[in-house]
């Protein structure tokens, strides 16, 4: 199954750049890749709204499907996500570090796909954790997103387990800038470049063709001259051990634990459950689909993040 969106990157008369979707896209992306879920049960209401309120100090982990309601596609979500729709796989870490062509393909695609990625706003579940936080109920929020919704709904005790997109890392000498700098600096080296995309990926990629991408100029590090990456953990890569154990300090602080949109197939975020099961907390799980813990969960929910979590009262 391939999706195509007759998305075009060009030069306007301005210098300045745009993405045009077709009105399909535009009008109904932000359902596009959330996978059918089944009704709401209201006594499994009942129950996530029992679990919330005994929580005093509770731990939420989120994945890629509270996102998708926003617009961004996932990996594994059953007929929509990019597992499902294609044959084509995430960048590797070790391809990105070690290739200049690599890289310049990531940068192309990733140049064509962010304005419309950096300008996904959060849907009502990151604006209920933000209500969370904000009345005391969350003990802390870690997320497997790099998509930056949290902070713009105003999360403060987040953790971003895989980086962020909004910001870029020079591989050499470690100077960070933010990516929209850097999508200045692609204009700059690239005034008469054009691409058209057939479909959207995760995480700000599209796809091109390699004659589009032969022809893309990628910058630089504008301190040491050192190739750039965004700061995020592509796969293959592992997260930092201080941040994984900054993690599991907040999960032993925590009387229990509630993971929203996530499979838990990415062994980054599901030794966090194994933590949470070797120190007994009581396990909720909001995903539509299965996921690797169902087994562990006292309560799972096939439901949509954001239809479900409004209507819980935090207090």
């Amino acid at each position: 199954m391939r999706m195509s969106f007759g998305l075009t990157f060009k030069r306007t008369a301005k210098v300045h750049w745009r993405a045009n979707f077709s009105q399909q896209c535009s009008l109904r992306s932000t359902g596009l890749f959330v996978p059918p879920s089944p009704p709401l049960d209201p006594e499994k209401v009942k129950e996530l709204q029992r679990f919330i309120t005994l929580s005093k100090r509770l731990l939420v982990m989120t994945g890629a499907g509270i996102s998708t309601e926003s617009g961004i596609p996932d990996y594994r979500s059953e007929k929509v996500g990019l597992y499902a729709r294609t044959d084509r796989r995430p960048i590797q870490h070790g391809d990105f570090v070690r290739s200049a062509p690599v890289r310049q393909r990531y940068w192309a695609r990733n140049f064509v796909g962010w304005p419309q990625f950096s300008s996904r706003q959060p849907n009502p579940a990151h604006w209920a954790l933000s209500n969370w936080e904000r009345l005391g109920k969350l003990h802390w929020l870690v997320t497997q997103n790099v998509d930056a919704l949290h902070t713009k709904a105003g999360s403060q005790r987040l953790t971003e387990l895989h980086g962020c997109m909004h910001r870029v890392l020079c591989l050499d000498c470690g100077e960070q800038t933010p990516r929209g700098v850097l999508q200045e600096r692609f204009q700059v080296l690239n005034p008469t470049w054009s691409a058209e995309a057939h479909g959207l990926a995760p995480d700000g990629d599209v796809f091109l063709t390699e004659e589009e991408v032969q022809s893309f100029q990628v910058p630089s590090c504008s301190q040491c001259g050192g190739p750039l990456k965004p700061d995020v953990v592509f796969f293959g890569d592992t997260v930092k051990p201080d941040k994984v154990d900054f993690v599991h300090k907040r999960v032993k602080e925590a009387d229990s634990l509630l993971v929203v949109g996530s499979s838990l197939q990415v062994y980054s975020g599901y030794r966090f459950i194994l933590t949470a099961r070797e120190k007994k907390l009581p396990i909720v799980i909001l995903n539509i689909g299965p996921t690797r813990s169902d087994d562990l969960a006292s309560l799972k929910l096939d439901s949509r993040c954001g239809e479900l979590l409004p209507l819980i009262d935090p207090r």
